[in-house]
């Protein structure tokens, strides 16, 4: 089978479109691809026909060069797709299903796998523990930003969607379980959001956003989203909460005003190691900036989590220290207030299925939430610069016109 189409990194603020193998139940030489994953046997996986497939902040570090990803790496790791080939080791997964993606890659043996801690499978990345599609030191594994991709362990991976139908009707916020409704929503657990939380999300971007949902599905009193982007921001108020522009203030002389306190119960950092500061530093790249403003706002004895990305090698940071992964954070502050810290990728599995429940019973509106825009597979090199221009959008290719931007 052929005529695969895949997103490519062609270095530092360059993606392309480009001929990609089909998928195979092995896994080639590749950019990115560990030599001890080379010639990797798959019969477990299954080939999917990828429906919808979107771009991600994550993916964005990677084409600002704010990562050591290897030139050609084909990107994308937030999919949802119809299986259409299945290798012989698969038992109840069918050609036809209609199935969500977890973007970690886990084998359901390790021990990791077993305690529901999905993001640090000790099986498929030779590098570290845990793995995902299409990125940077994650084992090389054939990223999903394209029109076919390949999945492996696909008994355990794969989450199928009861009824077709009706999950084409909700296919815009289906997708965000591949990725980010479960990743804000872990924000937001592993911060003890609960009923009658106030909440300070740092970041407006799709993460942040869908964290600000999930506090609200969480049943939380007050949700505050800080940004710099005054569309992103307005994007947030549109769904219930309250704002403050980290530009023009101290975030907890804005909270402050909003609450009568300069204090939350609880924070997620939405934003990760490319965080710039606040009022007068506003313009500043500062990577510890939202972890000490968190630290900052939480009350004495709440906690913070962290979905936002940290990395151990960013070759564009401002100083030596940064470039690899260490930042000044003020722990003091942190541990005088007893203060939780929960980082980490999030376990997608853990969270996906009760979410996908949510969305089909109208629990929540996670694609009008983030502003999902869908496009076709052949534009997203301009979603890419959109997306790294601000755009108060998430953007979803549709590789194969089922959402309707292109023929299938």
């Amino acid at each position: 089978m052929t005529g695969n189409r895949g997103v490519v990194y062609q270095g530092p603020g360059r993606v392309e479109v480009a001929d990609i193998a089909h998928p195979e139940f092995v896994l080639r030489d590749g950019p990115g691809v560990n030599p001890a994953n080379v010639g990797r046997q798959l019969p477990h996986a299954a080939i999917l026909k990828v429906v919808a497939t979107n771009i991600c902040g994550s993916d964005q570090h990677m084409v600002r060069g704010r990562t050591t990803a290897p030139q050609g790496l084909v990107l994308g790791h937030e999919i949802t797709g119809e299986v259409v080939e299945t290798g012989p080791g698969v038992e109840f997964v069918e050609v036809g299903d209609l199935v969500s993606v977890p973007f970690n890659i886990s084998c359901g043996r390790c021990v990791n796998c077993k305690s529901r801690r999905t993001e640090i499978c000790l099986n498929v990345n030779p590098d570290r523990p845990g793995s995902a599609y299409g990125y940077v030191d994650m084992g090389g594994w054939v990223g999903g930003q394209a029109k076919y991709a390949l999945v492996p362990y696909a008994d355990w991976n794969l989450l199928k969607f009861p009824d077709r139908d009706r999950a084409l009707e909700k296919i815009l916020d289906l997708t965000m379980l591949s990725d980010i409704f479960p990743t804000g929503y872990h924000g937001c657990v592993t911060a003890g959001v609960g009923v009658g939380s106030s909440v300070y999300v740092a970041g407006a971007g799709p993460v942040g956003l869908a964290a600000a949902a999930s506090a609200l599905l969480l049943g939380a009193a007050v949700v505050i989203v800080g940004d710099m982007n005054e569309a992103r921001l307005a994007q947030a108020r549109g769904f219930g909460c309250e704002t403050i522009n980290v530009a023009e203030g101290e975030p907890g002389d804005q909270i402050e005003q909003i609450l009568g306190a300069p204090v939350v119960d609880c924070a997620v950092d939405a934003v990760g190691f490319e965080a710039h500061g606040s009022g007068k530093d506003a313009g500043k790249e500062a990577p510890a900036s939202v972890l000490n403003t968190a630290m900052e706002v939480t009350r004495a004895g709440g906690s913070i989590g962290i979905p936002g990305l940290y990395v151990t090698g960013d070759p564009g940071a401002a100083d030596e220290a940064a470039k690899a992964g260490s930042l000044s954070i003020r722990f003091g502050l942190g541990w005088s207030r007893s203060h939780a810290f929960f980082t980490g990728q999030c376990p997608v599995m853990k969270y996906h299925r009760e979410l996908m429940a949510a969305i089909l019973a109208d629990r929540v509106r996670i694609a009008d939430a983030v502003n999902a825009v869908a496009i076709p597979l052949e534009e997203a090199p301009q979603g890419y610069r959109s997306f790294d221009e601000g755009a108060a959008s998430k953007y979803v290719l549709d590789p194969n016109g089922y959402l309707g931007t292109a023929a299938s």
